[in-house]
């Protein structure tokens, strides 16, 4: 098994060796002038909540139109059904549970290499705004922005709404009166223009605080949806209230007015970061690229043609909407069904700016290819685990950090504990036992998706769906086809076991 596995690595290497000899126009663009990068992500913004989708009553016109100027990945997913861990994909290219960022409320571990890092080394000028949720954002904090290679930033422990409390460079949190989404965009505009006096190419990250609940929008953005069909969201749904920061019972279509005013503020703000880019000269030559970080939540969900929805390893907890455009790289509008995921982010910018990756396991790929229309099949599965830290009691899990440099500081509307604000965990793990295996997980190949999960006796259940002809993952496939599924159980198990060496630090121990 350890030689076969040799051979798959030694192929895959290949394949991305042959891809950067070849792929001349991106080499050729590195020489001449680095790119400008910004990475825009919205928060629980599910697959179905664009125009360009198919909404029947969202007003997305801003993403709509780089859907159709740019590239339009209609395959695209989350590396997990929840935030946290998609954030740490991001930064990483790599997957959530190596380095024990397993759900919301974890962070990342400092010895993680970002692709802030990279682009920093590269002469960028980096900043990060709105939400950050791998750690404290506070000075102090290991793992805050400025900790991953981010010159500036200005951000939030976890979530925010209109008015937030944002801390800048780890000093006190502030409270910043408006729209949440237009003072992110006008800090950024701030930060590129000092970039650009300087002479530096940029990195910007944008991570919205909407559409996350609880949900607030301006009266002339709720007023667009004031309308809603009475037949539309007539169910009663649970959410944080605005007023208490406590659980609340409210009719669904009255809570998605709030959260489609939202979105629409979000989308608007990617349109004044877009003409402020055309004006300065800079749109030409900036990557631009917006998705969300998991699927639509269960109190948003009226829409989903995917099973389930957030916190689901199905289709409605992990595919979600990405548009990209960059005009002098990709100057040819595409609308692309290869499989991406936000693990590939990593990868795809450090080929851009000429950076070899990080000697530890990447589990994202480039994607530049594939982008641009060349490549029509992604060479290697994607895959998903929603892993967790043994269940024990906390008395037994060693922190891998100081708790008091995982505590945060930004205040926001939803109380836990009394408390509002949160406080993150990482733990140490020495060991594997079989049951760390186990949390529901799937591998995707280029038709078919293998689901595995556990039902209360521990037992491992098994689901294989093809993804082409149902993508709502109706059908079950398994008895059909039980060597494709016992081929891509064993993949997906072989994949677990370099996690969970991951996970123990020894990706760490290597590269000392």
């Amino acid at each position: 098994m350890k030689n076969k596995n040799s051979n798959h690595l030694k192929f895959f290497l290949l394949i991305w060796v042959f891809f950067g000899n070849i792929y001349s126009p991106f080499a050729q663009q590195r020489n001449e002038e680095l790119p400008n990068v910004v990475l825009l992500l919205g928060d629980d913004h599910g697959w179905d909540e664009t125009g360009y989708n198919g909404h029947p009553y969202l007003k997305t016109p801003v993403l709509d139109e780089l859907a159709e100027v740019g590239i339009r990945m209609n395959r695209f997913y989350s590396a997990s059904p929840v935030c946290s861990p998609t954030r740490g994909s991001i930064l990483t290219g790599r997957h959530p549970n190596r380095y024990g960022t397993f759900t919301p409320g974890f962070s990342i571990r400092p010895e993680e290499i970002s692709i802030a890092r990279l682009m920093q080394a590269k002469g960028y000028a980096t900043a990060h705004f709105g939400k950050w949720h791998l750690g404290p954002v506070k000075a102090e904090s290991p793992t805050n922005p400025g900790a991953m290679g981010f010159d500036e930033w200005l951000s939030h422990d976890n979530f925010f709404e209109l008015n937030p409390y944002l801390s800048r460079n780890g000093a006190d949190p502030e409270l910043f009166e408006g729209e949440s989404s237009e003072i992110l965009v006008r800090e950024a505009m701030t930060f590129i223009e000092k970039a650009k006096a300087a002479g530096k190419p940029f990195f910007v990250v944008i991570w919205y605080g909407s559409p996350h609940e609880p949900y607030s929008g301006l009266p002339e953005d709720l007023a667009l949806y004031s309308n809603l069909p009475e037949t539309f969201g007539n169910r009663q749904v649970q959410l944080t209230s605005n007023e208490t920061g406590m659980p609340v019972k409210r009719l669904q279509r009255e809570v998605l007015q709030e959260r489609f005013a939202e979105i629409t503020a979000m989308d608007r703000s990617i349109g004044e970061l877009r003409n402020y880019l055309k004006t300065k000269e800079l749109k030409s030559n900036t990557l631009l690229w917006y998705f969300g970080d998991n699927g639509t939540p269960q109190e948003a969900n009226a829409t989903v043609p995917f099973r389930e929805q957030k916190g689901s390893i199905y289709e409605g907890g992990i595919r979600v909407p990405s548009v990209l455009e960059w005009p002098d790289g990709l100057p040819t509008a595409l609308q692309s069904n290869v499989n991406m995921n936000s693990a590939d982010v990593f990868p795809t910018l450090a080929f851009l700016i000429g950076e070899p990756l990080p000697k530890r396991p990447i589990d994202g790929i480039n994607l530049l290819p594939f982008l641009s229309g060349e490549k029509l099949e992604r060479p290697s599965p994607m895959l998903f685990w929603n892993g967790s830290p043994r269940n024990l009691p906390l008395k037994e899990l060693k922190a891998y950090l100081d708790p008091k440099l995982q505590e945060g500081t930004s205040p926001m509307v939803k109380l836990m504990n009394g408390k509002a604000t949160r406080d993150f965990r990482n733990y140490i793990q020495t060991d594997i036992i079989p049951t760390d295996f186990h949390g529901d997980r799937a591998i995707i190949n280029n038709q078919y998706k293998l689901v595995l999960t556990e039902n209360k006796a521990g037992e491992t259940q098994f689901e294989l769906f093809d993804l082409l002809q149902d993508p709502a993952e109706t059908k079950d496939l398994k008895e059909l086809y039980p060597e494709l599924t016992k081929e891509m159980s064993n993949q997906l198990r072989i994949w677990q076991e370099s996690v969970l060496n991951s996970l123990l630090g020894n990706d760490y121990k290597k590269n000392k």
